[in-house]
């Protein structure tokens, strides 16, 4: 089921628009000044299409096919939405220019217009402000939220333009209600926290340099979190430390029958650097589970043997999964890492592997080489009947694909995360 909600999110993108274009469609006016309603209505759909898939809402992620669909098709909608209402006053312009050239300088000329029509110049400068912050990959976390932030009220602005211009036309307070709807739940649930669950920090470990593993104890209801999901965790303040106050996602790497969880952070980013000082008795938020990553892998599903990549951190999902129970079909580890002191949870690892006979484990230290998946692939036996489950970096993800399918594997049994969103 997989690939069919992977449909989801895109059938949404393209159903609104389609809808708002059927509705709106003129008749009896000129070319362009058809083309500029058309525009208008279909990218304000998309707006609120793409305010809709940026809700973090577990039922909700997982029915559009996990976060990170979600998150792709929330970029791709908001680059097609402000391409969309950009060419709405370019149309307009142009309507203006075959009636008489200075008509059009006029309409693109914001100071000449009425303030309902700054509405709109002001909500398309914040959408280009917010889709500008999506290109820039070293952003702080912070001044990217601020900008994001922009692009919700560039959003308002926009459906405030549409409002004071044709008044309260029945689609319209559809939209609207649907994007208050989105960013209420986004900035009161999500980001404020008012939908997550509280834990507290009992324990922290040091699998390896760099890296920690928090066990969190529930301090109400355990959220119902399975091998291969991650969870959103905002770490709050202790006797010594203190949180960043912001929701980061972390992989889960072990769930005990209590509900306590076990997350292995990484020192990536300034935030997950300053976590590497947490200490026992911290009070958690924690949001979710989310993702579809080893969601199939209960211990009486599939008949087909397994192949595990993981690259660095990626091999926390297979650790959480070792750890729920033994393996039920034959399943093959390739455990990429750069250097020993770099290789978490080793010696666990290791221990499976001489205790599960289904379990077989590839430990390599690349170094600062890329892996040599040919010869590394040689070693597994039946790899084309495998379903192969790939976590790590891209350039690791991208650099595996293409050897697999020289082996023949079929692309429906290979499922990868490769933390692009993260």
């Amino acid at each position: 089921m997989r690939w069919l909600t992977r449909l989801i999110a895109p059938a949404l993108v393209l159903t609104l628009p389609l809808a708002a274009m059927w509705w709106a469609f003129p008749e009896g006016l000129t070319a362009w000044r058809s083309v500029a309603i058309i525009t208008a209505w279909a990218g304000t759909a998309l707006l609120v299409v793409n305010l809709l898939l940026m809700v973090r809402q577990p039922h909700l992620a997982r029915l559009l096919g996990g976060l990170e669909s979600a998150y792709l098709w929330h970029h791709r909608s908001g680059i097609a939405a402000y391409l969309l209402l950009l060419s709405h006053p370019l149309a307009l312009a142009l309507d203006g220019w075959v009636e008489a050239p200075p008509l059009a300088w006029a309409i693109l000329a914001p100071w000449a217009q009425s303030w309902p029509v700054w509405l709109g110049w002001v909500a398309l400068l914040l959408l280009m402000a917010g889709l500008t912050t999506t290109f820039a990959l070293h952003l702080p976390y912070r001044r990217w939220r601020g900008f994001h932030y922009a692009l919700g009220l560039g959003v308002v602005l926009a459906l405030a333009h549409v409002y004071t211009l044709l008044g309260g036309a029945a689609l319209l307070w559809w939209l609207m209600a649907l994007a208050l709807l989105a960013l209420g739940w986004r900035l009161l649930a999500s980001d404020f926290g008012a939908a997550s669950s509280p834990y507290r920090v009992a324990a922290v470990a040091r699998p390896a340099g760099g890296m920690i593993e928090a066990s969190l104890l529930p301090s109400a209801t355990a959220l119902a979190v399975t091998p291969g999901q991650f969870v959103l965790v905002a770490f709050g303040n202790g006797a010594h430390f203190r949180g960043c106050g912001e929701f980061h996602p972390f992989t889960v790497s072990g769930i005990a029958a209590d509900g306590a969880l076990k997350l292995a952070i990484k020192a990536l980013g300034p935030c997950s650097q300053h976590i590497q000082e947490l200490e026992p008795g911290v009070q958690v938020r924690v949001q979710g589970p989310f993702g579809t990553f080893l969601g199939d892998d209960a211990p009486d599903t599939g008949a087909a043997p397994q192949l595990w990549v993981a690259g660095g951190v990626g091999i926390t999902p297979f650790v959480a999964a070792l750890r729920a129970h033994p393996r039920a079909r034959p399943t093959t580890l390739i455990y990429l890492f750069r250097q020993a002191a770099d290789a978490a949870f080793l010696d666990e690892l290791t221990h499976h592997a001489e205790r599960d006979p289904q379990f077989d484990l590839l430990a390599v230290e690349t170094g600062t080489a890329p892996a040599d998946f040919v010869q590394l692939l040689q070693q597994v036996e039946q790899l084309a009947q495998r379903e192969i489950n790939i976590c790590g970096p891209a350039p690791m993800v991208n650099a595996l694909l293409p050897h697999l399918y020289k082996y023949g594997v079929d692309p429906k049994m290979i499922h990868y995360e490769r933390f692009d969103f993260r």
